[in-house]
């Protein structure tokens, strides 16, 4: 697939093939779902906590006596059914963490990335250098580049002055390309890098094709 380069000024001064193993690998959105739920998932801290009638800081003396009040019979301020005592069944800290295979994570990748070459949603620049941190910049070039969608701008490296041009842009980020991941990708618009980041997702995403069936039966086994 042979996509145009632009400069920053958003002039076309290039073109160049996407690599055919990643940008036009079969798509499979079972697995984009996966991989997005995983990613969510390890996000929670599962930190959430209430107090059980074991845990609650309430005096232990008896509701009322046994016999003679007419009443239920009760042996502690703590039961759940009072203001004040503990909660039952509540949530305890817990971990949501996921498992997925390396190889069906790249997967994924290819798919989502598959995807928005097919809609024009990948934007290649020759070079991306700001002198320096300027948003008005970054505004003005990311209008000529993606009109109004929102961009997810790929890196090869750490660059100062670009991420702090984008930060104060709600619909702008800035991500290391070998910090790709599968919720940022599917969170944007479009995808804008210049060809030294494409270089660096070609060397860790072009690998064989990955056949999620036959893995799974591996697993099975």
């Amino acid at each position: 697939m042979k996509v145009p380069v632009y400069n920053m000024a958003g002039e076309e001064v290039d073109s160049v093939d996407l690599p055919a193993s990643i940008f036009e690998a079969k798509v499979n959105r079972d697995l984009m779902h996966q991989a997005l739920v995983r990613q969510m998932a390890n996000a929670r801290l599962g930190t959430h906590k209430t107090k059980g009638r074991s845990e609650v800081n309430r005096t232990t003396r008896k509701m009322y006596r046994q016999k003679g009040t007419g009443n239920a019979r009760h042996g502690s301020r703590r039961a759940p059914i009072f203001v004040g005592g503990g909660v039952a069944h509540g949530p305890k800290p817990r971990s949501y963490v996921k498992a997925m295979p390396r190889k069906m994570r790249r997967a994924a990748l290819r798919s989502a990335l598959t995807v928005k070459a097919s809609n024009n949603d990948v934007v290649l620049l020759n070079d991306m250098q700001f002198d320096l941190p300027k948003t008005k910049e970054m505004v003005a070039m990311m209008s000529r580049l993606v009109g109004g969608n929102s961009a997810l701008v790929l890196l090869p490296e750490r660059n100062a002055n670009i991420e702090k041009s984008a930060n104060n842009l709600s619909d702008v980020k800035t991500l290391r390309a070998n910090y790709l991941n599968i919720r940022d990708l599917l969170g944007y618009d479009k995808i804008v890098m210049p060809l030294a980041a494409l270089e660096l997702l070609d060397s860790f995403l072009s690998i064989e094709e990955f056949d999620v069936e036959e893995e799974g039966q591996g697993e099975e086994e």
